[in-house]
C-alpha cells in the first residue's frame, strides 16, 4: 500500500489505524516535503517511510512504487493520508481484483458522501474529465478518485510518468489504452481533515484542472497516432 502525505499531521494516524491489517502486507508513507511534523508523526506508526522532496502527488506515488520494488507485492492500493476515504472499505477493491480486474477505482460518486466533502468543483471538474474519457477513449468511469488498487504487473506495464495531478487519470487512460480489465466499486467519502491543496483553493483548482484536460488530450493525440 501507498499512501502519499503532505502536511497530514492530524489524518495520518486516522488513516493507518482504520487500514484492515489483515489485507495489507507492508504500508509506505510518502512524506512529500511536509513541514508540519508529519515525518515525526509517521515513525510512530507501522509503516516504512519514504522521503520524496520533488513536489507532486505522482512524484510521491512513483516514490512509494519504487520502494516497492525491491520486493513487489501482487497488488498495490493507493490511498491518500488526508482521511477523507474510508480505508476499511480496501476489502471491496481487493475483492474486485480477486475476481479478475487489473484496475479498480474506488468510485466516490457511486457511493456515500457526507455533505461538503466533495466540493463542486471537484464534482465538476471530475465529470468533465469522465466525458472525455469516455468521448476520447470509449471507456465510462464515473470517478478520478485516488483510493484504488491495481496489479503490479499491470502497474509496472503502464509506465507511469506524470509527477502532478495527471497521476490519476493517466493511469485510467493508459489503462483503457492497453485493454486491462477495469472496475469501479462503490467508495464513501467524508470531508477531509485540514484544508485541501487542490480544491481547498482557486489556484489549485486552476492547476489540477488545467492538468487533468492536458493529460487526457496528450495521451488522445497518441491513440489517433497508434
Amino acid at each position: 500500500m501507498v499512501i502519499p502525505v503532505f502536511n497530514e499531521r492530524e489524518s495520518l494516524p486516522l488513516v493507518v489505524g482504520a487500514i484492515p491489517r489483515d489485507r495489507v502486507c507492508e504500508i509506505v508513507v510518502v512524506d512529500n516535503g511536509s513541514t508540519d511534523g508529519t515525518p515525526l508523526v509517521a515513525r510512530g506508526l507501522p509503516v516504512r517511510l519514504v522521503r520524496e522532496d520533488r513536489r507532486g502527488y505522482g512524484s510521491a506515488c512513483l516514490a512509494g512504487i519504487a520502494a516497492l520494488a525491491t520486493s513487489p507485492p501482487d497488488t498495490v492500493v493507493f490511498l491518500d493520508g488526508d482521511f477523507s476515504d474510508h480505508p476499511e472499505e480496501m476489502p471491496a477493491l481487493l475483492d474486485a481484483i480477486a475476481a479478475g480486474a487489473d484496475l479498480v477505482i474506488g468510485s466516490r460518486m457511486r457511493g456515500r458522501r457526507e455533505p461538503g466533502a466533495l466540493l463542486p468543483q471537484a464534482r465538476f471538474g471530475n465529470a468533465l474529465a469522465c466525458f472525455l474519457i469516455h468521448r476520447i477513449f470509449g471507456h465510462r468511469f464515473t470517478d478520478l478518485g485516488p483510493f484504488r488498487a491495481i496489479r503490479w504487473d499491470a502497474l509496472t506495464s503502464l509506465g507511469m510518468e506524470d509527477r502532478t495531478f495527471g497521476w490519476t487519470v493517466e493511469m485510467q487512460v493508459k489503462a483503457v489504452r492497453r485493454g486491462l480489465a477495469i472496475a469501479e466499486v462503490p467508495v464513501s467519502y467524508r470531508r477531509r481533515v485540514g484544508v485541501s491543496k487542490i480544491t481547498g483553493t482557486v489556484g489549485g483548482t486552476l492547476k489540477a484542472g488545467a492538468k487533468i484536460l492536458w493529460t487526457i488530450g496528450k495521451h488522445g493525440l497518441r491513440r489517433r497516432k497508434t
